[in-house]
C-alpha cells in the first residue's frame, strides 16, 4: 500500500467517527457501559466478516496469532471507546474534542519509546498547529465541562494513542484482529460495568438501533479504514490525520441539533484542517519515488 492511500483511509476513518457525538446525543436512557456493550456487540460480526474476506477463509488463525501486542491493543481500544462515550455524555463536545486531541502527542511519545519511531519535524509542527486550532475552537466552553468527563476524554486519548502504537508494534499481516479483540473485550467490560453499577443493560429498542448503527457503520467502517492505513502511516501521523473527527463533530451537531458553532469554532477548525493538509501533503511528497 502506498503512503497516500493509507493517508486517505485514515482521513476517511475520522469522517465516519465524527458522527459518534451526534448519535450518542440521541441516547437518553442507556449509560456509557450499556452503550459500549451494545455498540461493540454490533461491531464484532462485521469485523469478523471483513477479516474472513481479507484472509480468504476462517478468521480464527489470524486471531490466534495476534500475540501480546494485539491483546494490549485490544485493551487500549476498550479504554479509548469507553472513555470517549463517557466524555460525550458528561462534558461538552468542545471539551471532549480538545482533550481527545492530546492523542497525537501521546502517540508520538509512545511510538518513540516503544517502537523507536522518529517523529518528523513537520509532524511536530502540524501537531502544534492543530492544538492551536482546537484551542481556538473550544476556549469559550472549556471551563463549562464536568471534571469526570474531562478526565474520561484524557484517558480515552491515552488509550487511542496506545492502540495506534500497538498496530505498528510486532504487527502481523492484518491489524483487524486487534480491533476484533478490542470489540470483544469491550462487550465484556460493558456488561460487567453495567451490572456493577446497577444500570439497565436492556434499553429501549430505539437506543439499541442507535448503538447498532454506530457499531456497524461508523465504528466498524472507521476501524477497518484506520487499521488498514496504519500499515504505512506512522503512529503520530495516524492520530493527527484522524483529527478530521474533531473538525466535523461540532459541525454535525450544529447542523442537526442546532448547537451554535461560534466564529472561534469555525476559525479553529480551519486551522486544524490546514495542519492536517500540510502534514498529509508533505508526507505524500516525501514518499514519492524519485
Amino acid at each position: 500500500m502506498r503512503y497516500g492511500t493509507g493517508m486517505l483511509m485514515v482521513l476517511a476513518a475520522g469522517v465516519l467517527w465524527s458522527f459518534q457525538a451526534l448519535i450518542i446525543r440521541q441516547i437518553e436512557v442507556a449509560g456509557p457501559w450499556a452503550i459500549l456493550a451494545w455498540r461493540s456487540a454490533a461491531m464484532v460480526p462485521v469485523l469478523l466478516a471483513c477479516l474472513a474476506w481479507a484472509q480468504k477463509g476462517s478468521p480464527l488463525p489470524a486471531l490466534r496469532n495476534v500475540g501480546l501486542a494485539g491483546v494490549l491493543g485490544g485493551v487500549a481500544l476498550v479504554v479509548a471507546m469507553g472513555g470517549t462515550i463517557l466524555a460525550f455524555q458528561t462534558t461538552t463536545i468542545a471539551n471532549a474534542a480538545f482533550l481527545l486531541a492530546a492523542a497525537p502527542f501521546l502517540a508520538a511519545v509512545l511510538g518513540r519509546l516503544i517502537l523507536g519511531e522518529s517523529v518528523a519535524p513537520r509532524t511536530w509542527g502540524a501537531i502544534a498547529l492543530a492544538l492551536v486550532g482546537i484551542f481556538l475552537m473550544v476556549r469559550e466552553g472549556l471551563a463549562a465541562g464536568a471534571l469526570i468527563g474531562n478526565l474520561a476524554a484524557l484517558i480515552a486519548a491515552l488509550g487511542f494513542a496506545a492502540f495506534s502504537v500497538s498496530l505498528r508494534w510486532r504487527r502481523v499481516g492484518s491489524s483487524l484482529p486487534t480491533t476484533i479483540l478490542g470489540a470483544g473485550f469491550a462487550v465484556i467490560a460493558g456488561v460487567l460495568g453495567t451490572l456493577q453499577l446497577g444500570q439497565p443493560l436492556i434499553i429501549p429498542a430505539t437506543e439499541v438501533m442507535w448503538c447498532v448503527l454506530m457499531g456497524v457503520v461508523t465504528m466498524s467502517g472507521g476501524m477497518v479504514l484506520y487499521t488498514m492505513g496504519s500499515r504505512v502511516v506512522p503512529s503520530a501521523e495516524l492520530t493527527l490525520l484522524s483529527n478530521t473527527e474533531i473538525i466535523l463533530a461540532p459541525v454535525w451537531v450544529w447542523l442537526i441539533l442546532g448547537e451554535t458553532a461560534s466564529a472561534n469554532t469555525l476559525t479553529g477548525g480551519a486551522v486544524v484542517l490546514a495542519a492536517i493538509l500540510f502534514n498529509a501533503c508533505a508526507g505524500a511528497r516525501r514518499m514519492q519515488p524519485a
